[in-house]
């Protein structure tokens, strides 16, 4: 089971929101090359990374600390956040990243995910965000209208080469995810599947494993880390556990 620690950029400082709300968020201290490097020193190799200026704005705006991360520390990195043309893909596979994810933009145009698919081999994961079954877009702001299973039944076949399962009700909430819904997905999927949203304790880890689902390759690890709900040297002991 792969943890992926997760850095969530805003303003070049590491934030993380409740429910994806803007206006609900928390600012840490530490920049995100740090947490980054702290990371690395604990023996972490993959990370999770979301470019919440870029979920704004539709642009790479902090592709330079993005590329200082992979330089340093030679970390696989996925990273997600307003990606919406082949443009920036490239940027972000140029820059070294392991996975790019493609949120809104691949569940309002089915077409882009499939050719992004195509053009970068490999490269693409596909970010579904979910709440109530129903997949959100733009920031989470609002409701695509399609089912979560539904949608990807559609698009399965594109070749998408990871996808990461949020449920938004218990992302930032530390009330454990919904392994539930992600393991009807998992069963849906082509693609190995990522957990995410929710994670509070080490017991959710250990849950996770205990689904014993093929398919489910990883967990995303966010703000029980910053809290100090889930300590580094016990959560890095699960990677090799």
């Amino acid at each position: 089971m792969k943890i992926f620690p997760a850095i969530d950029i805003k303003d070049k400082k590491c934030v993380r929101l409740v429910k994806g709300d803007f206006d609900n968020q928390t600012v840490y201290e530490m920049s995100p090359v740090e947490q980054a490097g702290k990371y690395k020193d604990h023996g972490f190799k993959n990370l999770h990374i979301v470019d919440l200026d870029g979920a704004l704005t539709g642009e790479t705006v902090n592709l330079d600390i993005i590329h200082e991360i992979v330089t340093k520390f030679d970390l696989k990195i996925e990273i997600g956040g307003g990606l919406r043309n082949f443009e920036s893909i490239q940027k972000y596979t140029d820059a070294g990243v392991e996975k790019v994810i493609l949120g809104s933009a691949a569940i309002q145009n089915k077409n882009f995910l499939k050719q992004a698919c195509e053009k970068f081999p490999d490269k693409i994961a596909l970010g579904l965000d979910a709440k109530d079954g129903y997949l959100s877009v733009s920031g989470w702001k609002e409701n695509s209208n399609q089912l979560t299973l539904d949608y990807l039944k559609e698009v399965n076949k594109y070749g998408a080469s990871r996808l990461i399962y949020t449920d938004i009700n218990r992302d930032g909430m530390k009330q454990s995810p919904n392994f539930e819904e992600t393991v009807k997905v998992a069963d849906t999927s082509n693609c190995p599947v990522v957990i995410s949203g929710g994670v509070s304790s080490i017991e959710d880890i250990k849950k996770a494993k205990e689904l014993n689902n093929k398919n489910i390759e990883g967990i995303i690890v966010g703000k029980a880390i910053y809290d100090g709900d889930i300590k580094l040297d016990e959560l890095v002991k699960e990677v090799n556990a």
